[in-house]
């Protein structure tokens, strides 16, 4: 995940960047290449050769590449400086020679986006509920999508009450030294081992298949911990609400992918239901 937004957010905002620089260390082709399937189960394609690809918030730049890898044209834009350089310093280092544009821009800049045009696929996962005003970014996303094109996101599941905890523990996450921060770190990642160990206990005691170290989508279990705690601003949506927003702005859910009481993303693809502009 990585963060889009106005300079107004900027005091309460996680460095979503740093973290994505520091994940480049273990980007291989093995990650790459779950990337890339996980794109292609949730686009529904096996090759995107032709298509554009818009990625809002581009982070690490890893599903730019897989898009890059599938045949796209790709462009990318982060907010975040850094994550700009992330994305940029794993393009040098697995498609040097591309086209692959990537800048520093914000889904919340009505000027900024008038210039990007309209794309093919446009893509942006467990960004849009850290901007700060998620339904504008949102509905800004989907004006990017051409006629017949692909939109994909994820956000935030709403939990209730749990979410509204959520909130105050991130805000206080980025509010707070670096010290308090490790604190966060350590006893977060302690709750979340043990939860983890037991679920494995339970799965190999059922004979359910215990899944490898390595995260789905080629993620680190590591980096998306803190990814999680200090992810701030935060929102979250539940799927009725995703739903009827973007059908009321022409869109037709293809693809669902939720967590039904637990804590992370639900998925959405929609595609632009026709050739008439999005209301």
């Amino acid at each position: 995940m990585s963060v889009n937004s106005v300079d107004k957010t900027t005091k309460d905002r996680f460095a979503f960047g740093a973290n994505w620089l520091s994940f480049l260390e273990l980007v291989d082709e093995g990650r790459i290449d779950m990337a890339v399937t996980s794109l292609k189960e949730a686009l529904g394609v096996s090759d995107l050769s032709g298509r554009t690809f818009l990625d809002i918030g581009c982070g690490s730049g890893l599903f730019s590449l897989a898009a890059h890898r599938l045949g796209a044209r790709v462009h990318s834009f982060d907010f975040d400086a850094h994550s700009v350089a992330a994305s940029a310093k794993l393009r040098s280092m697995f498609a040097p020679e591309s086209a692959w544009i990537i800048e520093r821009g914000s889904i919340l800049d009505e000027a900024y986006t008038q210039s990007l045009g309209l794309h093919d696929v446009v893509y942006s996962w467990g960004v849009l509920h850290h901007t700060g005003a998620m339904w504008q970014a949102i509905e800004a996303a989907s004006r990017l999508v051409a006629p017949n094109g692909l939109l994909y996101i994820s956000i935030y599941n709403d939990q209730g009450l749990t979410s509204r905890l959520w909130w105050h523990v991130k805000r206080r996450y980025v509010q707070s030294g670096r010290i308090s921060q490790r604190q966060f770190i350590r006893a977060f990642r302690a709750y979340f081992g043990l939860r983890g160990a037991l679920a494995r206990v339970v799965k190999r005691a059922c004979g359910v298949e215990v899944p490898s170290a390595v995260r789905p989508r080629g993620m680190s279990a590591r980096h998306d911990l803190i990814d999680w705690i200090g992810g701030f601003p935060f929102e979250v949506a539940s799927p009725g609400e995703i739903f009827n927003v973007l059908r009321a702005r022409g869109f037709e859910l293809l693809y669902l992918k939720t967590l039904p009481g637990g804590h992370g993303c639900n998925e959405y693809v929609f595609a632009r239901a026709s050739d008439g502009p999005i209301c």
